[in-house]
């Protein structure tokens, strides 16, 4: 199969390009060549998918079986892409997120109805927010592509070159050991998955014909928080002692729900983390155990220099050490 991955170096679309080339396929890639060095045995193509001339160029004397879309955020720039394939591949993967679900994470999601949140395929990225964009760039995709489109709708991605840099964040802070402010309630149960499962799961479908969109996240109540520190802790071998603070002392202390203290919620927010996985999972989804998941991407992590790793790339994520100290101070003095 010959596959374009537009994307191609960053955490999801490096994932798409090493699964693509772990079986065998012939890949190309597009992008802007700013967030990443290029995987071995690619065909790099350079160029900016808001510039409709490097997209002319792109497909220019060029055909594929597949398009894996990794980085479609606005919906006239991923509809404006779509369009310009149509024509070279008869298929196309768009990965969305569960935030283009309508409602969520406030109300259930319906596996069959799949309510978007309403923004048009034309829209700009001044017309919504993340999710809301997301759900724009679906409709976008279905509209102006011709040809079969598999929509997944990713839950929370994990695992090795994460850049949104949460787990890594994670990682570090406890490899460093001692005392380590640990958020809310270690038993609450969260919904996490593995990146390579979910890009497995795409190429699975799309190998298949499969027209249809997925929910594709792991079974809710995979891990708990304190679970996941554990693993973190067991994979670095450190000597960490968690120390778990109050939501409401938190919530006092306005600490940064989910980037300050990254994968943190309220328990009252527990809704977060129980998106339904049936279809995916009657389709083929399988996730592995998230322990092994925090241990792949702390044999990634720990070969980059501390001062190379990089905690996000739209915001910082993590907790300055003098804030952790003077948080662990205010609880040891109002537990006393």
């Amino acid at each position: 199969m010959n596959v374009l991955v537009i994307g191609g170096s960053g955490f999801l679309g490096r994932t798409y390009v090493q699964e693509a080339t772990a079986r065998g396929y012939q890949v190309t890639t597009f992008n802007r060549g700013r967030s990443g060095t290029d995987e071995p045995g690619v065909e790099a193509v350079r160029g900016d998918r808001e510039v409709r001339a490097d997209l002319e160029r792109l497909v220019e004397g060029r055909t594929w079986d597949l398009v894996i879309d990794t980085s479609g955020y606005v919906p006239r720039v991923v509809g404006e892409s779509a369009r310009i394939l149509s024509g070279h591949a008869p298929a196309y993967v768009f990965v969305s997120t569960i935030s283009a679900l309508k409602g969520y994470p406030d109300e259930p999601i319906n596996e069959e109805e799949y309510v978007l949140w309403d923004c048009a395929p034309d829209a700009g990225p001044e017309d919504g927010d993340y999710g809301t964009l997301k759900a724009g760039c679906e409709r976008a995709v279905e509209q102006e592509f011709d040809g079969t489109v598999l929509i997944i709708q990713a839950g929370l991605l994990l695992g090795p070159h994460e850049n949104v840099a949460r787990l890594p964040w994670w990682l570090t802070r406890i490899s460093h050991g001692g005392r380590v402010l640990a958020p809310g309630d270690p038993g609450m149960p969260m919904q996490l998955v593995d990146v390579r499962d979910v890009v497995g799961f795409s190429f699975d479908q799309a190998e298949k014909g499969v027209a249809d969109r997925f929910v594709v996240t792991g079974p809710a109540g995979n891990a708990t928080y304190g679970e996941l520190l554990g693993w973190c802790k067991a994979a670095t071998g450190s000597d960490a002692e968690f120390v778990w603070v109050a939501d409401d002392f938190l919530a006092e202390r306005e600490v940064g729900l989910f980037v300050e203290l990254p994968l943190w919620l309220p328990a009252a927010m527990g809704s977060f983390w129980t998106a339904p996985t049936g279809k995916a999972e009657a389709a083929g989804l399988r996730a592995r155990p998230m322990s092994e998941t925090v241990r792949d991407a702390w044999e990634w992590l720990r070969h980059i220099p501390e001062d190379q790793r990089v905690y996000g790339t739209r915001m910082v994520h993590g907790m300055a050490p003098e804030r952790e100290r003077e948080l662990l101070a205010a609880w040891d003095a109002r537990s006393a």
